[in-house]
């Protein structure tokens, strides 16, 4: 089911059928919005003062997770990503799980912490392993962990599993006092199921709706950023990864109700505001 139009008419309309749907016979757990307070950057206030005609490089910098996903990735690889981090003070890096303890160990002191994947990138593994990677990940040093959906179980229509499996990391991070990130996999849905994953993603207790692994057939966009944001409202951030280029590609993210950006080219966007 695709639309074009009123985004909140959209989100009423899913909503609605969802509802139907259930038909009042199976009960999801409900959201509850003092649970999940620990986002620091899902705020209009903060992009208008960050993104203004006098943003710098760095404040750019600290909205994006510095990303380095590649299975080929070397060590050296990984520390000049954190090198990167600590020169330019970005929001995270963004490493796989079996990178988290180096990066912590090169980011010890910089004030940038450590993020990592959970399932990724198929999301296809069961809510126990995904929570048991993420307490690993979290031992390691990881702050923020940036979990895969079910994405069989949301095409199957079973969204009680969908949210059942995002709250097994929810739980696991936020008892350790970690941001939790919800990827989608935008490029995979229609405008009905990524507006279902963001509900799923709200009601089990999630910081942030995230839009794209990077390893599937498309990334970010802005029609789905602006969307996501209209589903979630002010309660979560949301992420956008994947397909940001450059400065510009990334203004319009934020522009559409991103608080955050995942890329590889953290470097370049800085740069390219430097430049300015």
């Amino acid at each position: 089911m695709e639309f074009n139009g009123n985004y909140d008419q959209i989100v009423e309309r899913i909503t609605d059928l969802i509802v139907a749907r259930l038909g009042g016979e199976v009960e999801c757990p409900s959201f509850c919005d003092t649970d999940v307070r620990r986002i620091v950057d899902a705020g209009a206030s903060r992009i208008g003062t960050v993104l203004g005609e006098t943003a710098t490089a760095r404040d750019w910098a600290s909205l994006i997770d510095h990303t380095l996903l590649r299975p080929d990735a070397s060590i050296e690889d990984i520390r000049q990503l954190c090198n990167e981090a600590r020169e330019f003070g970005f929001a995270s890096v963004c490493v796989n799980p079996a990178w988290v303890r180096e990066a912590t160990l090169q980011l010890k002191g910089s004030g940038v912490p450590v993020c990592t994947v959970i399932g990724f990138p198929l999301g296809a593994t069961l809510p126990d392993v995904k929570a048991f990677e993420a307490r690993r990940s979290i031992f390691n040093g990881a702050r923020e962990v940036d979990m895969v959906i079910n994405l069989g179980a949301l095409k199957s229509g079973d969204d009680c599993a969908v949210e059942d499996d995002i709250r097994a990391v929810v739980e696991a991070a936020h008892e350790n006092d970690v941001l939790c990130k919800v990827i989608i996999e935008t490029a995979l849905l229609t405008d009905e199921e990524k507006v279902r994953a963001c509900i799923a993603a709200k009601n089990a207790g999630a910081d942030f709706v995230k839009t794209s692994t990077g390893f599937a057939k498309g990334g970010a966009t802005v029609h789905d950023v602006a969307l996501m944001r209209h589903t979630v409202g002010n309660a979560l951030g949301v992420k956008a990864s994947g397909g940001v280029k450059g400065i510009e590609d990334a203004r319009a993210m934020f522009e559409a109700g991103a608080t955050r950006i995942g890329a590889s080219v953290g470097v370049k966007i800085a740069a390219q505001q430097l430049c300015r």
